[in-house]
């Protein structure tokens, strides 16, 4: 039996190596389609597209936002002072000074704490040492197993929930198909109570059979009720089969108030129509739990 996964989840990991720390956390929530995020710091931006591309490659649907931080030790090792960019700090913010009517020049203080200053790790030596990515993508890996573990345990609680609201809808399905001989009934005798009162108590039979024939006819459900059946059949499979199957789960669920809508339409009886409306309440908690399926 597969699994099914939630869309909405959070994964976490962190390895220390090399004199280095690398976190990364990884959040997910429902979208359409798959939407990734990733933000890394200055010094690991050429590794961006690759982070992505290991995201891609384990989630199919989702918004996925993933943050990965770094910390060197070494106090200020493989640290650097861009003066380039603290020139032109200066430059600009005394020229805003001399504007606003300030006296105020920058410190050494107020520089350092600026943007592009103070560069760090590989942003301050140009380059970036191959053992520092495969750490950066080993942690990746983590959170994103963190993750999915997590989605895989929410999309157990999905799983159950859908087959339990399965379980009802195909219990009032058979108390509508079972309730409908008797709605015809129904029908035809008031059919030919009303006949006789207009046109008198000898009605031709013919007449009146041919009237409840097409009374039958018209309040015939039993081929929407067999799609539900089958719609059934289809979700037991896909919910047992797991994997990516949130589009074709979705997908039943509108055909389930198709065909709901379409028998409540046809049926002319309260008990019928409260058993629709029953159903429907159903077919809306499965619809909003498939929502949640990668």
């Amino acid at each position: 039996m597969g699994v099914l996964s939630s869309m909405t989840g959070f994964g976490a990991a962190q390895r220390d190596a090399l004199g280095i720390a690398v976190r990364v956390e990884v959040r997910a929530v429902n979208h359409r389609g798959l939407q990734v995020k990733a933000r890394l710091p200055a010094e690991l931006s050429a590794l961006e597209s690759d982070v992505e591309a290991r995201v891609r490659a384990r989630i199919a649907r989702g918004a996925v936002s993933l943050n990965v931080s770094l910390e060197r030790g070494g106090g200020l090792a493989g640290t650097g002072f861009d003066l380039e960019a603290a020139r032109r700090w200066t430059e600009t913010l005394e020229s805003a000074a001399r504007t606003l009517g300030l006296a105020a020049q920058p410190t050494l203080e107020v520089l350092v704490g600026l943007p592009g200053v103070v560069v760090t790790g590989a942003a301050a030596s140009q380059e970036l040492a191959p053992e520092v990515a495969e750490l950066v993508f080993a942690c990746v890996d983590d959170a994103l197993a963190s993750l999915a573990e997590m989605r895989e345990r929410e999309g157990g609680a999905l799983a159950r929930d859908l087959l339990e609201n399965a379980l009802e809808v195909e219990r009032l399905v058979e108390l509508v198909r079972a309730r409908m001989p008797e709605v015809v009934r129904g029908h035809h005798e008031a059919l030919r109570a009303r006949l006789a009162e207009l046109i008198g108590a000898n009605v031709p039979a013919a007449d009146l059979a041919r009237e409840a024939a097409l009374i039958a006819d018209r309040m015939d459900v039993g081929e929407e009720l067999a799609r539900l059946g089958s719609h059934l059949h289809q979700l037991r499979g896909l919910v047992s089969a797991g994997g990516q199957v949130g589009r074709k789960l979705d997908f039943l669920a509108q055909e389930f108030f198709r065909e709901a809508n379409t028998t409540g339409a046809k049926c002319n009886d309260a008990a019928v129509a409260h058993l629709v409306v029953d159903l429907k309440t159903h077919i809306e908690r499965m619809r909003e739990q498939v929502q949640n399926v990668e």
